[in-house]
């Protein structure tokens, strides 16, 4: 029980901490003003906080099956994982295909969460993965009810959107192995 504690706490957490200055932008402002960039200290530190309570909860927290997994799901899964990471990755690298997508990161945690909801049947996935979906989803409705108007940036296509791809291909690969290293093999039984 104690893992799932902690996995909410973590999730609340890291929610609240990215949320606040949409949610309390008066409080925000004042907290800034009294600290300066002191204030992002501290909110630097509460997301960090939510992330290691949600590893520890991840950890901690007994397997409840909630859905039953179709094996296939775990290649729509990589499929959709390719996708999140090009989308999260097209926003830092400033090229043409950026100015598509008005949140990039944001959708990309949406999609990395719909992937992991597909493949996870169990309780502590929804908190996690369904937590940081609800998460992004709302920060994009709520930034864009703020902002209502969004002039995409004018860039051309060139050498970042293919640099862009390439980077997204090692990392998808590097973070592929880091999860086969811990014990979840995405890509299923390749030598077989």
């Amino acid at each position: 029980m104690i893992g799932y504690l902690l996995l909410i706490l973590g999730v609340g957490l890291w929610i609240v901490a990215h949320l606040f200055k949409r949610i309390a932008p008066a409080q925000r402002a004042t907290l800034a003003k009294g600290l300066g960039e002191g204030a992002k200290g501290i909110f630097a530190v509460l997301i960090l906080a939510g992330l290691v309570l949600m590893v520890l909860g991840w950890q901690r927290a007994d397997y409840v099956l909630l859905w039953s997994v179709p094996v296939w799901f775990g290649h729509a899964n990589n499929l959709l994982m390719l996708i999140a990471f090009y989308v999260f990755g097209i926003g830092m690298a400033k090229g043409a295909l950026s100015q598509r997508v008005r949140h990039p990161m944001l959708m990309g945690v949406l999609i990395w969460s719909a992937a992991h909801l597909l493949v996870r049947g169990d309780l502590a996935g929804l908190i996690l993965f369904g937590g940081m979906g609800a998460w992004a989803a709302v920060s994009i409705l709520m930034i864009n009810a703020q902002d209502k108007v969004w002039t995409p940036p004018a860039r051309k296509p060139g050498p970042r959107d293919a640099v862009a791809v390439a980077v997204v291909l090692v990392v998808y690969g590097a973070v592929g192995l880091i999860h086969r290293w811990l014990g979840v093999n995405p890509f299923g039984n390749l030598g077989a």
